[in-house]
C-alpha cells in the first residue's frame, strides 16, 4: 500500500509524536522507505545588512550540522527497529519545501503534528499541518498535540 513515508519534524518534542504512527504504519504495513525530513528556515536577505556574510554562513552550517545529527539519530533508532529510515535536511519555507519534496519524491504519506494554534497566534504564525493538508496530492495524517488518545477520557 505505501511504499514511502514522508515525516516532517521541526525539532520539537511534539512533532517527535509523529514518529509513533510512522513506526507503526512503517512496521504494519512493511513499508520500504521512512523519510524523516527537517526543513531549516532561510535567513532573509535582509539580515545580511547587518550582519557579515561570512558569520551568517557559518551559523547556518552549524545549525545544519545540528540537524543532520538529530535526525541521524531518530533515524537510526528506527533502523533499530527494522524500519528503513533516512534523514533529509532542506532550505527554505517549511510547507514550500514539504509540498515540493512529497511530490518529486513520489511519497504516499505525510505524517505530521499540528502545533494546535488557534486564534490570533495562528493567523500570525499561520500553519504549516494547514498548507500542507490544503495543497498536498497525498494523504496526510495529522497528530493533533498531544498524539492519539484513544480510550482515554477528555474529562
Amino acid at each position: 500500500m505505501y511504499k514511502k513515508l514522508l515525516v516532517p519534524l521541526d525539532g520539537s518534542e511534539l512533532s517527535e509524536s509523529a514518529l509513533e504512527h510512522a513506526r507503526a504504519i512503517a512496521s504494519g504495513c512493511n513499508v520500504p522507505e521512512v523519510v524523516l525530513l527537517r526543513v531549516i528556515e532561510s535567513i532573509p536577505p535582509e539580515a545580511y545588512v547587518e550582519t557579515r556574510e561570512d558569520v551568517i554562513r557559518n551559523a547556518q552550517k552549524r545549525a545544519r550540522a545540528s540537524v543532520e545529527n538529530y535526525l541521524s539519530t531518530l533515524a537510526d533508532d528506527l533502523k533499530k527497529e527494522g524500519i528503513a529510515a533516512h534523514a533529509v535536511v532542506l532550505s527554505g519555507k517549511p510547507a514550500d519545501e514539504i509540498l515540493d519534496y512529497a511530490k518529486k519524491n513520489r511519497a504516499d504519506l505525510v505524517i505530521m503534528t499540528t502545533h494546535g494554534r488557534s486564534g490570533p497566534s495562528r493567523w500570525v504564525f499561520g500553519s504549516v499541518a494547514q498548507k500542507i493538508v490544503r495543497h498536498c496530492a497525498i494523504a496526510v495524517l495529522i497528530v493533533p498535540p498531544g498524539g492519539c488518545r484513544t480510550g482515554e477520557s477528555r474529562g
